[in-house]
């Protein structure tokens, strides 16, 4: 009977040396490895977490790299996004720094409804730039609305001008511009050459992002052997 106690003894304290959760003088030291049954699980998912049964606090820091973006004097203020969340403006006069986390990202800056994109490889402690002021000038050369005179020609007894309406907007604008063309003339009645002016309005309604052009006739006084000036436009009106 003895000898079966001492045996059940022993065989307990064997059980618990090879578990390794005995003989740890020290209560602030953890065991590298624990296989005991009742020792806590490690297991780390965030970038703040406690382990349970422990006072260990593991943080775990995502390396960043610093990024320039600028448009390189493009005449607007401009919200740039770095995978489609806003990070901030870039004018022409300052470029936004921004630090970013290491890998591929996508960077876009919008006029309007009108975004220009490219992607860019963020590496730690390297800066890495983007200058979207080439694209800006020749894929969006307006940033606001506006009008232009696209071409002019003579017809019969005055000019005919195409005049251009550009809506880099969110929403649809009625748009108008006022046009008009200084000529000389020799007068039938007189026979002598007199100077005058014609104008004219054209308008459109423009859809967003979009451009529409609007022909306009224009008619030169009574007389004959028309000397005109190219047209300019005047008042520009969007709403």
């Amino acid at each position: 009977m003895k000898m079966i106690a001492l045996l059940t003894l022993l065989i307990t304290v064997v059980c618990i040396l090879t578990a390794g959760c005995i003989g740890q003088t020290n209560k602030d030291t953890v065991p590298e490895k624990c296989v005991c049954p009742v020792c806590p699980s490690i297991n780390v998912t965030s970038t703040n977490t406690t382990v349970p049964g422990t006072n260990i606090t593991a943080n775990i820091t995502k390396l960043k790299g610093p990024l320039r973006v600028s448009s390189s004097g493009y005449n607007a203020d401009l919200p740039v996004f770095v995978d489609n969340l806003s990070v901030g403006l870039v004018t022409r006069e300052k470029p936004l720094d921004l630090m970013v986390d290491e890998g591929n990202h996508s960077v876009k800056v919008c006029v309007g409804v009108i975004c220009l994109e490219d992607n860019i490889t963020i590496t730690f402690a390297k800066r890495s730039f983007i200058d979207f002021g080439p694209r800006l000038r020749d894929e969006v050369e307006f940033p606001t609305p506006t009008a232009r005179i696209l071409e002019y020609y003579r017809t019969g007894n005055g000019v005919t001008v195409i005049v251009e309406f550009i809506n880099p907007t969110e929403k649809e604008l009625y748009m108008a511009a006022d046009v008009s063309v200084g000529h000389s003339y020799i007068s039938g009645r007189y026979d002598q050459r007199e100077s005058d002016s014609t104008q004219g309005k054209a308008s459109a309604y423009v859809k967003p992002g979009e451009r529409k052009t609007y022909m306009l006739e224009l008619e030169f006084h009574d007389g004959y052997s028309y000397i005109f000036d190219p047209p300019t436009l005047g008042r520009i009106s969007a709403s």
